[in-house]
């Protein structure tokens, strides 16, 4: 059985998949770094609607740019939007 169907328990260890040693997030050298780098357009969910958190915060940095933005974008124009508002407003990171 996957794993990931199993009701969170690791196959291995029977302890919930949170408690496996073997998996980490956030370190370096991952494929993780891989997908975190792809542009937006070619995210798989790219085309669906932008997220609350993308929408609250696009409002936050068009208000400081003094810009206004569609209210209707996807996750990747949003995500588009936001790299260059961040630049603009000094925000980058």
């Amino acid at each position: 059985m996957d794993r990931h169907d199993d009701g969170g328990a690791s196959a291995a260890t029977g302890r919930p998949a949170h408690d496996d040693p073997g998996e980490t997030l956030g370190a370096r050298g991952t494929d993780a770094d891989d997908a975190a780098s792809k542009e937006p357009a070619d995210w798989v969910t790219g085309d669906e609607p932008m997220t609350a958190a993308q929408r609250s915060y696009l409002d936050t940095l068009a208000r400081e740019a003094g810009e206004e933005l569609p209210a209707r974008l996807t996750k990747a124009e949003a995500s588009t939007e936001i790299d260059r508002l961040q630049s603009k407003t000094g925000r980058a990171g």
